[in-house]
């Protein structure tokens, strides 16, 4: 299967993070939705998120050592629709500059907000939650 991906991370207090070659990022405790895309195997790249060890090579992989994933929505397309999806999250919420769009011209891939806004939100996206979800 291939498509569109969130997921909505909950960080328990202020932290400073190293995000690779971004260096050091300032994130507020709450609530996070971050936007991806696997466009060869949707099944496999939210497992590697889900994973506690694996190489760290995505900005995504740095946040998530620090947080715990509490939601997974998902949206089949063969097409890449993050950046449009990024851009309605970053109409709605705080981004974090730069965060996840190394590959685009997006602001970020990342955004903070309330839980309850954040799941109003992707409700109107049409997405659907991912079956598989376990913590980590």
């Amino acid at each position: 299967m291939k498509g569109t991906y969130l997921l909505i991370m909950k960080l328990h207090k202020d932290t400073s993070i190293m995000i690779g070659k971004q260096g050091v990022i300032q994130f507020q405790k709450g609530y996070y939705v971050y936007v991806g895309s696997a466009l060869n195997n949707l099944y496999q790249r939210v497992q590697r998120h889900l994973r506690a060890n694996k190489k760290i090579h995505w900005h995504i992989d740095y946040l998530l050592l620090f947080t715990e994933i509490v939601e997974i929505f998902y949206k089949e397309n063969i097409r890449r629709e993050e950046c449009k999806i990024a851009q309605v999250l970053n109409r709605c919420f705080k981004n974090v500059p730069g965060f996840g769009c190394s590959d685009c011209v997006c602001t970020s891939h990342l955004f903070s907000g309330s839980y309850h806004d954040i799941l109003r939100l992707i409700e109107s996206l049409n997405m659907n939650p991912y079956p598989q979800h376990t913590n980590p």
